[in-house]
């Protein structure tokens, strides 16, 4: 093996992977940290998303609403330590891009400044336009995302399927468009019907990546907590686990606990100890009070073939 390290893909890589021939849809996962990031990269991620789910899946808050954008730098800065050949999105929290546009550009700009990302990632459609088009001009990359927007939870009345009448599809493809003429370089497209999806897909010229919204995308991503089984309770249908960690996690830490209560952990195996001239040495002095308490030391063992002591 040379030893080489593939080189980083890039957002112009991102976005032209659309007209790629053969077809090669986009895997993105998200990541929380630099354990994640390493995983996401080593199975071939090509866009690691520092996504604002980890408000509930590493935070432990109800809703994506809650986590800050101090919270959101410091897991983005741990997924980008991880130095990943995936592109790294950082995910635009609840209240970091409402406010103002200026605001919005400082938040962005810390993604890339102070984390490492290459762009960010901005939920909703045409009232977005304004912060996008601010964010591309101090030079950032912006993914778009629309159909159902977490962070409008409470305006959609909880986490519903969306576009699902005829005129509410034909306004998400006009909100599509408009991203992709803002200049966005690709598009999430979360819980929407397959055949507006696919619409979506044909009219934009910048990828789309599905969440619950059919096979017909450029690309697709998932929570990684959700890919490996790593969250409690029901999940959403688009959800497919790979993997029962949180089951198989919590087994391998009860033996643990099993263990140490038993007295099987540690093992021999699994302690230091003075070399056996070091040892004497420290007996003797202990013996003479140089450990101060007038008594000996355990014996230590040797390691001498047969466990002798």
């Amino acid at each position: 093996m040379s030893g080489r390290v593939a080189p980083r893909l890039t957002i112009p890589e991102i976005r032209a992977s659309k007209h790629r021939r053969p077809r090669r849809p986009l895997a993105m996962l998200t990541a929380a940290d630099a354990p994640t990031a390493r995983l996401a990269d080593e199975a071939g991620a090509d866009i690691i998303l520092v996504g604002d789910s980890l408000a509930m899946v590493a935070l432990g808050y109800e809703t994506t609403l809650s986590v800050t954008m101090d919270e959101m730098i410091h897991h983005a800065r741990a997924v980008c330590r991880a130095r990943p050949r995936a592109v790294v999105i950082g995910d635009m929290p609840y209240l970091s891009y409402h406010l103002s546009v200026g605001e919005a550009v400082r938040n962005a700009g810390r993604f890339v400044a102070e984390a490492g990302c290459a762009g960010v990632k901005i939920e909703g459609g045409l009232k977005r336009l304004p912060v996008i088009a601010a964010i591309q001009d101090a030079e950032i990359p912006v993914m778009g995302h629309v159909g159902l927007t977490p962070q409008s939870c409470h305006v959609m009345g909880g986490y519903r399927f969306q576009a699902r009448t005829a005129e509410a599809a034909e306004r998400l493809v006009e909100e599509a468009r408009c991203l992709d003429e803002a200049g966005v370089f690709c598009i999430v497209l979360e819980g929407i019907p397959a055949e507006v999806a696919r619409i979506v897909t044909s009219q934009v010229s910048v990828p789309t990546i599905g969440i619950g919204a059919g096979p017909d995308c450029d690309g697709q991503v998932l929570v990684m907590h959700d890919v490996l089984g790593l969250t409690w309770g029901e999940t959403p249908r688009f959800v497919r686990r790979y993997a029962d960690f949180a089951t198989d996690g919590a087994r391998a830490l009860a033996r643990f606990v099993e263990d140490v209560r038993a007295g099987r952990f540690p093992a021999e195996a699994e302690c230091y100890e003075l070399p056996e001239d070091e040892a004497a040495r420290l007996r003797e002095r202990w013996e003479a009070g140089g450990g101060g308490l007038g008594t000996s030391p355990p014996a230590t063992r040797s390691r001498r073939a047969g466990g002798e002591e």
